[in-house]
């Protein structure tokens, strides 16, 4: 099973390809997008243990001479150190500018090593392997790379895209359940910001889409993210515009992230709580129904997923968001909804309001 997406970028066109046990075909698909040359793997401990070994056997066999470096998991390795530290790792590797790199893992190597290959040599090529659900529906597929700061997330990075996504479901099944759900915030937000039918679509598969039992399904889910993040994309590479929908739920998600200590939250947990309270902000802003927010928020609660954060105060959340790459002259931007499928951009919440909208959290 091999479904391909394409992201239509002119000359930095490129296909996703999605299906289930098609790690093998990683060397096959890199020499067919022209790759060649020397390659560095980077990926994390966890995602070593299973896939690393199959990546680099399918590498070798079309020739493509791979080394590979294991970073710690969690999002702390996405820091400035580890960039130096990669730099480094390239060297050592013998990279040249007609090597490439790839990044075999979740959206944390993702990121980390797309921003690499960005910035080693003023650009090299890269690989998106991702092998977790968020990053198979959002941060592999679109080109934004980066790395985080102790102020804020992903305050340093660059729009740099693959030249290939091969993302394959099975991987999925070592996945931890919290990681697994988490991505499914980021599924999600798809519905809430541009496609209704796949909202519903959702709701009405809510418990297969809890397991892994149906790789159709999955496909289906999968595919159509990447339709619409590619589509969104294609039409506004570097968020001028209509790419910054897609930052639904991250404004006060980022925020909390930040707060609390990256790792308390994992991404897709901290996006469901922003998604909660831009849902509710959207009834007083946006002219969303009732009714609709109420559908929102139960998908969450249905997904087992976080709907609130106590413990964590309006006034430190306030002090992050200053510096949120999404904030203009101090005032936070939100993505809201006037309808499940409609969004719009650049809304901003009185001060006042935004606090008590967390507070009712």
């Amino acid at each position: 099973m091999l479904y391909d997406v394409p992201v239509h970028l002119g000359d930095r066109s490129y296909n996703i390809h999605i299906g289930a046990e098609i790690l093998g075909q990683l060397g096959g698909l890199c020499a067919t997008a022209g790759l060649k040359g020397k390659c560095l793997v980077i990926t994390d401990e966890n995602v070593a243990e299973h896939y690393l070994q199959t990546a680099l056997e399918s590498l070798d066999q079309v020739g493509l001479k791979a080394s590979a470096v294991t970073l710690p998991a969690g999002e702390q390795t996405k820091c400035g150190d580890q960039v130096f530290a990669l730099y480094s790792k390239c060297i050592e590797a013998g990279l040249d500018r007609h090597s490439f790199v790839v990044a075999l893992g979740g959206g944390v190597i993702g990121d980390l090593a797309g921003y690499v290959a960005a910035t080693f040599l003023r650009g090299i090529p890269f690989v998106q392997v991702p092998t977790s659900l968020l990053s198979m529906v959002d941060s592999s597929v679109g080109g934004k790379t980066g790395i985080n700061l102790p102020e804020g997330k992903n305050l340093v990075g660059a729009f740099y895209q693959p030249q290939l996504v091969l993302a394959d479901l099975k991987t999925l099944e070592t996945l931890p359940e919290r990681e697994y759900r988490a991505g499914l915030a980021e599924v999600v937000k798809y519905g809430i910001i541009y496609d209704a039918p796949f909202f519903q679509l959702l709701e009405d598969n809510i418990d297969e889409l809890q397991t892994l039992d149906n790789d159709e399904l999955l496909a289906k889910v999968v595919g159509r993210c990447c339709e619409v993040k590619a589509d969104v994309v294609s039409k506004d590479e570097r968020e001028g515009g209509l790419r910054a929908i897609l930052n639904f739920g991250h404004t006060a998600g980022h925020a909390l992230e930040n707060v609390a200590g990256y790792g308390e939250y994992v991404h897709g947990e901290a996006v469901s709580i922003g998604s909660i309270f831009a849902a509710r902000a959207s009834i007083e802003f946006s002219g969303l129904s009732q009714p609709e927010c109420d559908r929102i928020e139960q998908i969450f609660q249905d997904l087992k997923l976080p709907v609130n954060a106590p413990g964590y105060n309006w006034s430190n959340l306030r002090v992050a968001l200053s510096v949120d790459k999404k904030t203009v002259g101090g005032m936070p931007k939100f993505v809201l909804v006037s309808e499940i499928g409609k969004s719009s951009i650049g809304n901003e919440i009185p001060e006042e309001r935004m606090e008590t909208l967390w507070n009712e959290l």
